[in-house]
């Protein structure tokens, strides 16, 4: 009793004294502080929650929303309906909250110890532990699951969120009317974007859902404008076309074995294009005598220059109703025909009707994943199709063709011998006939694993 009696003196002369007071306070406001940063970090995540929940939900959520009436679905659509003065209201909390977390671990952090012998040490604890801290506790994990339960978030944020937009409409008031401002100067300037910006998008945003066949069109559609008539026609030494000198029953016998339900006609040459015959005008003359004036029949010719965008002269087929155009060179030669059908086949694939043969619309053939034949006066617009590679990747090498020969002739500088190879990137061109004024027909090896195809 005698030994512990001086102890106990001792404690309460230093308790008088206030040297142990400071330390038990300190204690306390420590503990305090942490419990003020775990509320705030559930401030944070609701807030945070709640701006993924309002500006995620879905149209048949809002319907929903409307449909059934009640006090928080009420309240929901009334912040909905100033969806800036919403954001800059969460904006605002989340960062007020934030900035707390950071002040009262800054505070305990600095109770402990003083990092100013190692400040990377110090940074490492206030900054990256603590920003970690934000970011999974307030922001990600609340997102991730708000993302899910988009209603129920929102819900139970609602009267909260009401409360916020009153104490903050001050700040948000300014934050907003500054946002406006910037709207408008903005509104002024235009972005542009570029096809092959769509077509990079369509893409990213591809997924297993979606069809082939839609997102092939989808990428022709922002293609469309790139293309120009030359590269799509018909040339001219494939175009069935008839002298106006011919006779009746020659231009008979023509529109049998041609199918065609329209026929250029020309005089003396065929760069001398006068009009286009439509068929469906010679039905009710079929039983006139051979000296029949069948010229008397035709129609003016349309004609376009081979740089002729296919989508301004779609507009123009549009415009005068008509299914045809005769393109023209610099020079006023006959290049060959477009028709509105080449067009249309630049977005929705080859198109066959009942009168088409069946291998009309076959201009290749396959011989293994990694081996085809074309031939020769292949649109090399259609052979990058079928071989599923960018349209552009014969730029720098094709010079002014548009067709696999005329591809093959800039790439060899001359008229290339049968079963000569010519290698362009992944590709081995292999010369398979020819003659000495053009190349019939190409076999196409490519890499494995390089190309796909369709």
């Amino acid at each position: 009793m005698n030994d512990i009696f001086p102890h106990t003196l001792s404690i309460v002369n230093l308790l008088l004294s206030g040297t142990a007071v400071p330390a038990i306070s300190s204690s306390l406001n420590v503990i305090i502080a942490l419990v003020v940063i775990a509320l705030l970090l559930m401030c944070s995540g609701a807030i945070s929650a709640s701006e993924i929940a309002y500006f995620s939900l879905s149209a048949a959520e809002l319907n929903e929303l409307n449909t059934k009436k009640s006090a928080s679905n009420t309240l929901i659509l009334y912040l909905l309906s100033r969806p800036k003065r919403l954001l800059a209201t969460i904006l605002i909390g989340n960062n007020f909250v934030n900035v707390g977390i950071v002040v009262l671990s800054t505070y305990i952090t600095t109770s402990f110890t003083d990092f100013s012998a190692h400040p990377v040490l110090g940074f490492i604890i206030q900054v990256v532990v603590v920003t970690s801290l934000i970011l999974l506790i307030g922001e990600i994990m609340p997102k991730v699951y708000a993302t899910k339960q988009t209603l129920l978030i929102a819900a139970a944020m609602a009267k909260p969120l009401a409360i916020l937009v009153k104490m903050f409409s001050p700040l948000s008031s300014i934050l907003v009317k500054s946002t406006n401002f910037i709207d408008k100067r903005m509104a002024n300037r235009k972005y542009t974007l570029t096809m092959d910006d769509l077509s990079d998008a369509i893409d990213i945003t591809a997924d297993g859902e979606t069809n082939d066949d839609d997102r092939k069109i989808m990428k022709s559609i922002t293609r469309f404008g790139d293309i120009n008539a030359r590269e799509i026609m018909r040339p001219r030494v494939d175009v069935t076309a008839i002298d106006e000198s011919a006779s009746y029953q020659s231009l008979l016998k023509l529109v049998i074995e041609s199918g065609y339900s329209r026929i250029p006609v020309y005089r003396e040459t065929p760069d001398q294009v006068t009009g286009v015959l439509y068929i469906k005008d010679l039905l009710p003359h079929l039983e006139k005598e051979h000296s029949f004036d069948w010229v008397s029949l035709m129609r003016p010719a349309f004609f376009v220059p081979e740089n002729k965008p296919i989508n301004d002269l779609l507009q123009e087929f549009q415009q005068k109703k008509i299914h045809m155009a005769v393109v023209v060179d610099e020079y006023g030669g006959t290049s060959g025909i477009i028709t509105l059908e080449d067009i249309i086949e630049e977005i929705v694939g080859d198109i066959n009707d009942e009168f088409d043969s069946e291998t009309e619309g076959v201009i290749y053939s396959k011989a293994d994943d990694h081996t085809y034949i074309f031939e020769g006066k292949t649109q090399l617009n259609d052979f990058c199709k079928i071989m599923d590679v960018d349209d552009r990747i014969f730029d720098e090498a094709k010079g002014e063709s548009d067709t696999l020969a005329g591809l093959l002739l800039e790439l060899a500088g001359k008229m290339p011998e049968i079963h000569e190879n010519i290698v362009y990137g992944d590709f081995v061109f292999q010369i398979e006939a020819a003659d000495k004024r053009r190349i019939k027909r190409v076999k196409v090896t490519i890499a494995p694993g390089e190309t796909g195809s369709e």
